[in-house]
């Protein structure tokens, strides 16, 4: 798939296309960013000196875009090599700096804690930071199917599917594996579905991404990052054996080992991209409302489960569902995920204590219901959202809820 889109906020959108450079637009693009980069080691030194020189005196400055714009101008003239390049670029390189710095300044007089910050903008190596250009609606234009950019450089895109839309901007970068990509950013449209009438819960997991109230749209694990471990492995041997000491340049026998394992990572998440994606369409269109489970598996990672919940890519799963529900109109609730383990879908009874995860198979002991524990707290989810769980058998779901408001202690979203 050459084109993916993926939403920005609730006005926006991106899609993105491979671009298919001839040698004289890589070198073109390569020499654009070659002055982009220095232009952002110029700001970080700038900025490290204007805080040395704070720290020193006393004084209270500042070295925010508008100081460094007029360093830019004064550059740009002192420099032919600078002027020979477009200023839309390396003015967004400047505003993406100064986004950079403020949000460490931030996280710094916040007291957040070191694992948490965001640090501060470093530089930009020539082998290691990848090619990556900003053009706002002035610095580009779309003619004849191709892509001109500032500067005279003209691209061209493949074009796997429309834009909607006119851009406002345009992001040209290399990923890992070498391969150009221009990434539009466009007003968001709305595609309206039939209407089905039906509703459903979706639980997450590991043993299967996705339990929901329908047997039809329930996601099995994958495993596309056990597909590759053992050439993974192989890969990641012969970067360690070839990995060049501290200071030294990098082998052409590395670089080689290096760009095979993110290829390999490539690979894995498209793999990963389109089985969300497809299993998102199906179940967005079938559904017109949707309570889902606002799980967050970041604490996995330190669990024994920590490479299966990765490979089940949970957060790229929901984040794709809720795209496309956006994308199609159709109404997405998340649902807080605290105790719905332990609540009884039927009469809405909690039990006393946690189920280990062994047990797969959820008892009421107050009404004496039965049922896998997995489409137990699928079911869960219907009730927490205010949607009628008969929704979720084929019944048009317009009868009042089964349970209109939530038990205390449980938040409701």
């Amino acid at each position: 798939m050459t084109a993916r889109a993926k939403t920005e906020d609730a006005g926006c959108a991106r899609y993105t296309y491979r671009l298919r450079l001839p040698a004289t637009a890589r070198r073109a693009l390569e020499a654009e960013w070659d002055r982009c980069r220095w232009i952002w080691n110029e700001c970080v030194a700038k900025s490290k000196q204007t805080h040395q020189r704070a720290k020193a005196t006393g004084e209270k400055l500042t070295c925010g875009p508008a100081q460094l714009d007029k360093t830019l101008t004064e550059a740009r003239r002192a420099t032919p090599w600078l002027a020979e390049g477009s200023s839309v670029p390396q003015q967004q390189l400047i505003r993406d700096f100064g986004k950079s710095r403020a949000k460490a300044l931030k996280d710094i007089k916040d007291r957040l804690p070191m694992r948490q910050r965001a640090g501060m903008p470093r530089w930009k190596k020539k082998r290691e930071a990848r090619p990556t250009l900003n053009y706002t609606r002035r610095g580009f234009r779309l003619k004849d199917g191709c892509l001109h950019l500032a500067g005279g450089i003209v691209v061209r895109p493949v074009w796997s599917r429309q834009l909607p839309k006119p851009p406002s901007s345009v992001r040209v970068y290399q990923d890992s594996v070498g391969h150009w990509w221009a990434s539009f950013v466009v007003p968001a449209v709305t595609e309206q579905l039939p209407t089905t009438g039906r509703v459903i819960g979706i639980d997450w997991g590991v043993r299967e991404t996705a339990t929901t109230t329908s047997d039809d749209h329930d996601l099995p694990h994958a495993q596309h990052g056990k597909t590759v471990a053992q050439k993974l492995a192989c890969y990641q041997r012969m970067m360690a054996r070839r990995k060049p000491p501290k200071g030294q340049a990098a082998s052409k026998g590395y670089r080689e080992a290096k760009r095979q394992t993110a290829k390999l990572h490539q690979k894995v998440a498209r793999q990963r991209q389109d089985t969300a994606r497809k299993w998102a369409k199906t179940v967005v269109r079938d559904h017109d409302k949707m309570a889902v489970e606002d799980f967050r598996p970041k604490f996995l990672a330190k669990t024994t489960m920590a490479r299966k919940a990765a490979d089940a890519a949970i957060s790229a799963t929901k984040r794709a569902l809720v795209e496309m529900g956006r994308k199609h109109g159709r109404d997405i609730r998340l649902v807080h995920p605290a105790h719905t383990t332990m609540d009884c879908a039927q009469c809405g009874a909690r039990t006393k204590h946690a189920l280990p995860l062994s047990e797969r198979t959820y008892a009421c002991t107050a009404c004496g219901a039965v049922s896998p524990r997995d489409k137990n707290s699928a079911r869960v989810m219907l009730v927490r959202a205010g949607l009628n769980p008969a929704g979720a058998d084929g019944v048009r779901a317009d009868g009042p809820p089964a349970r209109s408001q939530p038990e205390p202690g449980i938040p409701r979203r």
